[in-house]
């Protein structure tokens, strides 16, 4: 299970890639995806680049182009499925949701019953 800013980056890297096999990004490129409400340094992305990378979801390349450090990122198996990943990783929290939510409320109405019967 990844954090909350390794999904993002990683949703990010995925957007800059477009359907493609792999692609040529700069941390300003990255950062520029991502949403605005956190803030992210050029430092901690390439942590959490290299996090990424060890998890199996691409392959990760520094690369400098005129002094401008960029990433070379080829995704992997696990990195062109992280979008059907995250969907269905959402549909499973909201079906557990309704499942305690009905748990709850037949839980409700089996004490009314009961609290029927005793009277």
């Amino acid at each position: 299970m990844l954090s909350k800013s390794e999904s993002e980056i990683m949703n990010a890297v995925y957007c800059l890639c477009d359907g493609t096999e792999g692609c040529l990004v700069s941390p300003m490129d990255i950062i520029a995806v991502l949403p605005a409400k956190r803030r992210y340094d050029p430092e901690k992305i390439e942590e959490i680049l290299n996090n990424l990378m060890c998890d199996g979801y691409f392959d990760l390349i520094n690369s400098e182009r005129k002094g401008e450090k960029m990433y070379v990122i080829n995704l992997k198996e696990s990195g062109f499925a992280w979008k059907r990943t995250s969907k269905q990783r959402q549909r499973d929290v909201a079906f557990r949701i309704f499942l305690a939510f009905l748990g709850a409320l037949a839980t409700f109405v089996f004490g009314l019953i009961l609290k029927a019967l005793s009277q």
